[in-house]
């Protein structure tokens, strides 16, 4: 209820601004209209005109765009030609003025709508059914002024949007710009992994298996059977140690569980396989799609483990929820803080998540706690 309230609030504000704007809009339309018509016929005359007309417009867009920022921020970052403010504030006015007029229609429904009240305490009231209609009425009014200034901001909204907003042109580039970042990025993500996994098989599993063949060799050629006996046990014990670590890399690579049992069984799995006590909590409904719960995987994953190699936490919690089509991922520890986003590991995850169009948040003061946030779109 309080935020159905704090937005009409915002809304009202807004539209009242944007009425007395429009005053100002209809005002720089009408006089530029009448400057023009002397020079009609002068084509040097006329573009002296429209020259400080557009740049009169430049100034009002501007202060629209501040005004609508909240909602549309990407209209402070875009680069709107004169001519297009121009034909803006031609045009924005009418959506002010309509402003206007809801909220007039709005204050009479409310001033209808208490009329029971307020004329109680000054007068008598001869007819009280006609009051009660006409407070009935009143807020009949008062709910369609409610709605109308939606649908005002609405409106308003989508004329800066149209007139002010980035061009097709620009959002196209924009767009090939992203997703020759993003596809760089995943290069370089794969590329590092499957740098770290040849890491784990040259350092860890490729001298285990020496040291098997070592002691399988002075078992073979020890003449003393109780020795042999202990040395193909030694050997054993190195076997063991070696398939626990290729599972454990093969885990790294790709969770089988993911597939087999969903997101939730596989960070189980990894919140039973951590070092650190973690909270899980996963509210899914259906299981997102098979990139994206890979990457919400990876998340997971990589943030408990970063908590409990580097941050030194004694805790985690981790909550995954999907809602409206995005997957919302959120993992948190008590450690010392201090995380690098720009680091190898935060690096690659950004990576991972930005190529699906999502968007990583690494918040880590100095201190703690550590809060990772991913969004990752389903649809």
């Amino acid at each position: 209820m309080r935020k159905v309230q704090a937005r009409t609030t915002r809304i009202v504000s807004s539209v009242l601004v944007g009425v007395a704007y429009a005053f100002a809009e209809l005002l720089f339309t009408l006089l530029t209209g009448l400057c023009l018509v002397p020079v009609l016929g002068s084509p040097r005359g006329k573009r002296a005109v429209l020259d400080r007309a557009r740049a009169l417009a430049v100034t009002l867009a501007g202060r629209q765009c501040v005004r609508l920022a909240r909602s549309a921020p990407e209209l402070l970052a875009s680069a709107y030609t004169p001519d297009r403010a121009l034909r803006y504030v031609a045009v924005r006015w009418t959506a002010g003025m309509l402003g206007g007029l809801v909220l007039g229609t709005l204050l009479l429904g409310a001033l209808y709508a208490s009329s029971a009240l307020w004329m109680w305490a000054v007068t008598e009231i001869d007819a009280p059914w006609t009051v009660f209609f006409s407070s009935l009425g009143g807020l009949f009014l008062v709910f369609l002024g409610v709605h109308g200034l939606h649908g005002v901001a609405a409106l308003d909204m989508r004329l800066a949007r149209h007139h002010l907003g980035p061009s097709e042109q620009t959002l196209l580039e924009r767009r090939i710009a992203e997703l020759a970042s993003t596809r760089a990025g995943v290069l370089d993500a794969v590329h590092d992994e499957r740098r770290r996994i040849e890491r784990y098989l040259h350092d860890g599993m490729q001298q285990q298996l020496v040291a098997l063949g070592m002691l399988l060799a002075r078992a073979q050629r020890s003449g003393d059977p109780a020795r042999s006996a202990e040395l193909v046990g030694q050997a054993h014990e190195v076997a063991r140690r070696t398939l626990d670590e290729l599972r454990d890399v093969a885990w790294r690579v790709y969770p089988a569980a993911l597939d087999e049992s969903g997101l939730h069984a596989a960070l189980e799995t990894v919140a039973e396989r951590s070092v650190l006590p973690v909270r899980l909590r996963v509210s899914l409904g259906r299981e997102p799609p098979d990139t994206v719960r890979t990457v919400a995987y990876f998340v997971v994953s990589e943030a408990v483990t970063n908590a409990a190699k580097h941050a030194r936490a004694t805790r985690a919690e981790v909550r995954v929820g999907l809602r409206r089509g995005v997957l919302s991922v959120r993992v948190k520890d008590d450690g010392h803080g201090g995380a690098d986003p720009e680091g190898s590991g935060l690096l690659g995850l950004a990576r991972r998540v930005a190529a699906l169009d999502g968007r990583l948040w690494v918040d880590s003061p100095r201190g703690g706690p550590t809060v990772l946030t991913a969004e990752l779109p389903c649809d």
